[in-house]
């Protein structure tokens, strides 16, 4: 298997079209120009050692040690050999509220932000279970499948924000619903969900959702993202705080922590129902139930002792930088003086 370890230097190589642009328009410039002093042939005469083709042939080798560099850069690593390992753990899928009520500043510096970093530590404590993240708002979507890339969730959990869902609104029960199909049920694996909201919800019956998965042996613990006294609803605009939502009234727009749907909902699902603080996101309390549920085993497949590749790219770019050198713009004055197909004069 092949992995970068820096992989978002492999963006550089978008520069290799560009250059080739930039290459082509500059040589034909330089035609047009040389066009304008004359016949090409008479040209030819007064400048006999130019050449027109070792150009391309140096931008070549550069462009081509140019990609080779960046590859080298970016840290290829091939896996040596797939490992079998034996885990012993239950399957949880985060389900986290992005509709921009989660933007309320009742928790510095707002809801979202105060429940990403507490999911950002539950990442960091895990050590066999496996996890998978839900984004919703009007409607939900996978953001991250069921895996023990621990590593792959910590990135994706850093790119989720109240844009990544196009529709608002706060669609629990979809949410819910997309998690029980994002489970394999044939594995044997406990599976639970994390909710993560503010409970404002104005979609679906979340209560019914939440009593089918506990039906299917799925528990589904709430914690609470919000006050009871609530907080207006920012709006953002290139980054930056413009106001707060208003009504038809013109008064803002508070958004209050629905404790009482997010109890309901934990009941309905067999879990437990936390409201978060500034200090404390519940999530120990709920990793606390999560370990007390049936831990079974499962296999994952893993590569191991990766290794080192950026050797041979940077080797291989620097061979052909060097190449690139010592190619002349001129032409040879050897090879220039050999007429094999002109008949030698009687």
């Amino acid at each position: 298997m092949l992995r970068f370890a820096n992989a978002y230097l492999l963006w550089a190589l978008l520069l290799v079209p560009l250059l080739i642009i930039l290459f082509l328009a500059v040589r034909r410039w330089k035609k047009k120009s040389l066009a304008a002093f004359g016949d090409k042939a008479v040209i030819s005469r007064i400048m006999p050692d130019v050449s027109l083709s070792r150009p391309a042939v140096k931008f070549v080798f550069f462009l081509l040690a140019y990609a080779m560099l960046i590859i080298g850069l970016a840290g290829p690593q091939v896996g040596a050999h797939i490992e079998e390992v034996k885990r012993k753990g239950a399957d949880l899928m985060i389900v986290l509220d992005v509709s921009n009520s989660m933007l309320s500043q009742d928790f510095a510096p707002n809801r979202l932000e105060n429940a990403k970093r507490a999911l950002g530590q539950l990442v960091d404590n895990l050590h066999d279970d496996r996890i998978g993240i839900i984004v919703f708002a009007g409607e939900a979507y996978v953001q991250m499948p069921v895996t023990t890339d621990y590593s792959a969730a910590k990135m994706f959990l850093n790119t989720i924000n109240t844009g990544i869902v196009p529709v608002q609104g706060t669609a629990i029960a979809a949410a819910v619903e997309m998690g029980m199909k994002s489970f394999n049920f044939k594995d044997g694996t406990s599976k639970a969900m994390i909710l993560m909201t503010d409970g404002e919800n104005h979609e679906d019956d979340a209560v019914a959702a939440a009593q089918v998965a506990h039906e299917k042996g799925v528990a589904i613990h709430v914690i609470g993202f919000g006050s009871p006294q609530g907080a207006p609803v920012p709006i953002y605009e290139n980054g930056k705080q413009i106001g707060f939502h208003t009504d038809s009234a013109g008064h803002n727009v508070i958004s209050k922590l629905d404790e009482n749907l997010c109890k309901q909902i934990a009941v309905a699902g067999n879990g437990v129902y936390i409201r978060a603080t500034d200090s404390n996101s519940g999530l120990g309390i709920v990793m606390d139930q999560v370990r007390k549920m049936q831990q079974k085993t499962y296999d994952s497949k893993s590569f191991k002792d990766y290794e080192d590749r950026y050797q041979f790219f940077l080797v291989i770019a620097l061979l052909l930088l060097v190449i690139e050198f010592f190619i002349s713009n001129r032409k040879n004055s050897r090879l220039s003086k050999l007429k094999l197909f002109e008949a030698e004069k009687p």
